[in-house]
């Protein structure tokens, strides 16, 4: 059965408070220039976030990287706070870590390791440096297809899903630089093309997921894909290449050259499919259709992808500005002082109760204001939009 327990606050104006948090004037007035309910919203969400569940996992990972990407820009000490309080329990002195759980076997596990890397540069603990390993030996079990790509998750056996690049990669090439393992990176950008061949459709964008064995009723029977392109798996997989090509340099150019292929023509794809708002559908391809929408933590992750991108001579500088255009977009129709709007709170495939993949299952999710997987993506977003503002 499918885990829905969390702590998100419907409005986070009027939430219980769990801890002081006051951005810097000079930080206000840089997430101002995006939008007037920006300070605003990112001092509540972070005043009454709590975690979105006890053990090590992906949701408060995409948070705790978007609270890391805006102090390194900011240099806002209250950010840097907030993570070293939560990784008290979490990391401990000796580097253990007792609420990480890697027997599951679950690819989502890696993803709260990614701040490792920042905060061991940032403080110089050892403990992060350790860590580093806990988390990493996961992945040195983790079950793989016969192509060589990490399971999705036990329970998900023979499936990849797009989610899945994000959730481990950057961890797996940030790691493969700390280690000055070029053999590791080469895995890395091996599982990005077997993706990029694999579940690459005609119009350029991805399916959701692939089933090797084409077992699942969600997979097509010839191919094994999934039947539709879902936005925030495109968010994922455009996420994963941007933070994989930055966390690589000093490899093999010839490597790094591939996954800017890949970035480029994912990018590409995608803008044939904005929104006249600036925005992208939860099933991206079929913006005419009844039902779809635009949805907001798609249009961050994208919007991210862009300006990152850009600012590591992916793209052309165009793109930038193009993805400061959808950020501040994204803010006009969806932010207010106590709530970001318009996140699909969950979507997969398989399970109980069954997700079958088809155009009315993702219309089906709920709507979730203040879902971490958008707030955080909101983060990395503002983030990469300070950068880009500030080198324009």
């Amino acid at each position: 059965m499918l885990d829905l327990k969390h702590n998100i606050p419907v409005d986070v104006s009027i939430a219980p408070t769990q801890r002081a948090f006051d951005l810097s004037p000079q930080t206000s007035a840089s997430l101002a220039r995006f939008g007037d309910a920006v300070p605003a919203f990112i001092t509540g969400y972070f005043r009454t976030w709590e975690p979105y569940r006890p053990h090590w996992n992906y949701e408060d990972g995409v948070v705790w990287k978007g609270a890391l990407d805006l102090y390194q820009v900011t240099q806002d000490r209250v950010f840097l706070d907030y993570i070293l309080t939560e990784m008290q329990s979490r990391v401990l002195s000796d580097g253990a870590m007792p609420t990480f759980h890697p027997q599951e076997y679950n690819i989502d596990n890696v993803n709260g390791g990614k701040i490792l890397f920042p905060l061991y540069a940032i403080t110089g603990e050892p403990r992060f440096r350790t860590a580093m390993d806990v988390q990493f030996a996961q992945l040195k079990n983790h079950p793989r297809t016969q192509s060589g790509n990490y399971w999705h998750k036990q329970i998900y056996p023979h499936q990849v899903w797009l989610d899945g690049l994000f959730m481990a990669q950057p961890f797996q090439a940030e790691y493969a630089r700390i280690t000055q393992d070029e053999g590791l990176f080469a895995d890395t950008v091996a599982q990005f093309r077997f993706v990029d061949q694999t579940l690459q459709i005609d119009n350029g964008l991805y399916a959701h997921g692939w089933d090797e064995s084409r077992s699942e009723r969600w997979a097509d029977k010839q191919t094994g894909l999934s039947l539709n392109v879902w936005g925030r798996a495109m968010g994922w997989w455009i996420g994963a290449l941007v933070d994989v090509y930055e966390a690589s340099e000093g490899f093999s150019e010839a490597l790094r050259a591939d996954i800017a292929d890949i970035t480029r023509r994912t990018l590409e794809a995608l803008l044939k499919f904005r929104s006249e708002n600036g925005l992208w559908y939860q099933v991206v391809d079929q913006g005419a259709r009844e039902g779809n929408y635009e949805e907001a933590s798609a249009s961050l992750m994208v919007a991210y992808g862009l300006m990152k991108a850009a600012r590591l001579d992916i793209m052309p500088q165009s793109a930038g500005r193009t993805g400061v255009e959808s950020l501040k977009a994204v803010f006009a129709r969806f932010v207010t002082p106590g709530a970001l709007n318009g996140v699909c709170g969950v979507a997969g495939l398989g399970n109980v109760p069954y997700r079958d993949g088809s155009y009315a299952y993702y219309l089906s999710e709920k709507i979730t204001p203040n879902d971490p997987k958008g707030v955080g993506a909101l983060m990395w977003a503002l983030s990469e939009g300070i950068r880009t503002k500030d080198t324009q």
